[in-house]
């Protein structure tokens, strides 16, 4: 450090190199929770018989996905009753089952399906829904449906309950523009960021070059002996965030893929998360978004083409990682915070319901459906009820796939779903 820099200094300096589009708490938290942390960096370590190197990549659908118009009870007539304009016509349906099938525009998903790389969870949701977008995304980012305060996400948790003290900020990384709830831990892991060019430091000294400017914040925040506890930790916090904004770049430069992707926002964020995973990234969980759902009125083309969207990335998204031999690592988990109602409504869309299907996607699941399609006659208020609760597919991916105790993470027992 030279000469005589100060603390404050240093944070009016040094600090200001956040990125656009980084996640500037998730490193600074730090100073306010392990000022006598190791600096060692380590790495998020599996249960004995788990391989360490299995990724979670969960996908947001949000806005409340309609789970009736994504796998369709074509042979049901009371779904035809109860959606006179929207429902999808039986000769449409990708069938599945002779009474259950995929929208159409979901025609890449059932080239997955077909090949056992996707598994469908039937009527999933949580004791007393909420239908409220913001309370339920926060149910299910904290798993905590009975209202207990919890500040942490599950993902977050899993974090914490692995490594409290890891110094490895790329252990989880979201692709948009801030960390979602379900990621934010204890020990602050897990960055954000929408580009690999934006997650980078930017220069605001004036009068020498970007270079010079990237070469005197490294040596700055460079150790040193003898510096006391404070200015030594905020060095090595300062230096974290240049570290994993490097780690990305570099990863990401190592993609030699050839795949093509549709072109859409939710494609381009899996396709960065295939750069990252092929450039070796030590990321156990990405975050990825689709948002849209909210299909109140005129749903019909909407839905379809956030259905395709959907179908079509995650296509692209596997066709990617078969060729770099990641597929197998790679388990996708795709979530909407509720489903909508069963009958239409005066607008031609669906409003606010309960329970929906959640879908895991990879060569290493076990396809197929899990659990009863709900009834569209033995409804509550309208709704469907949920016959799975979320935390038992969560159970399962924390156990199964991320060799992780799910009763420490989730505070109770849960079933597990044998998709994986």
């Amino acid at each position: 450090m030279p000469h005589g820099m100060t603390r404050r200094e240093f944070v009016k300096k040094g600090l200001t190199m956040v990125a656009v589009g980084a996640t500037a708490p998730a490193f600074l938290t730090r100073t306010a929770l392990a000022m006598t942390n190791p600096w060692d960096v380590a790495e998020v370590q599996s249960r004995p018989g788990v391989p360490d190197q299995r990724i979670l990549v969960v996908v947001q659908l949000g806005g409340g996905n309609d789970g009736l118009n994504t796998v369709v009870p074509f042979a049901d007539d009371a779904y035809y009753r109860a959606r006179p304009t929207l429902a999808v016509p039986q000769k449409d349906v990708l069938r599945l089952t002779d009474s259950l099938g995929l929208h159409p525009a979901l025609a890449r998903l059932k080239g997955l399906y077909d090949q056992g790389a996707v598994a469908v969870v039937q009527g999933v949701g949580y004791p007393n829904p909420s239908r409220s977008h913001f309370r339920s995304m926060e149910i299910w980012h904290t798993a905590d449906p009975e209202g207990r305060v919890v500040r942490y996400g599950w993902i977050g948790r899993y974090f914490d309950s692995q490594c409290p003290v890891c110094e490895q900020p790329t252990v989880g990384v979201n692709v948009g523009p801030t960390l979602p709830l379900a990621m934010r831990a204890a020990s602050g892991q897990g960055v954000t960021l929408e580009s690999p060019e934006a997650f980078q430091w930017m220069p605001s000294f004036e009068g020498i070059g970007r270079q010079e400017q990237v070469e005197l914040f490294r040596l700055l925040n460079a150790p040193a002996p003898n510096e006391p506890g404070t200015i030594d930790f905020l060095r090595h916090t300062a230096m974290n965030a240049y570290v994993s904004a490097e780690q990305v770049r570099a990863a990401v430069a190592r993609y030699r893929g050839g795949t093509g992707y549709p072109n859409s926002h939710f494609a381009a964020s899996l396709r960065l998360i295939a750069q990252m995973i092929a450039g070796g990234l030590p990321t156990r969980v990405y975050y990825a978004h689709m948002t849209g759902f909210d299909t109140h009125a005129a749903q019909r083309g909407v839905h379809e083409r956030l259905l395709a969207e959907l179908a079509e990335g995650v296509e692209a998204f596997y066709r990617d990682l078969r060729p770099q031999g990641n597929a197998d690592r790679v388990l996708t988990l795709a979530f909407s915070e509720f489903g909508r109602r069963v009958a239409e409504n005066g607008s031609a869309g669906t409003d606010h319901g309960t329970a929906a299907p959640m879908f895991l996607f990879g060569p290493a699941v076990k396809g197929g459906l899990y659990g009863q399609h709900p009834s569209l006659t033995d409804l509550t208020d309208g709704d469907l009820k949920h016959a799975i609760d979320f935390r038992s597919v969560y159970a399962t991916v924390l156990e199964r796939w991320l060799g992780a105790d799910p009763i420490k993470i989730l505070g109770a027992p849960f079933d597990r779903v044998p998709f994986v």
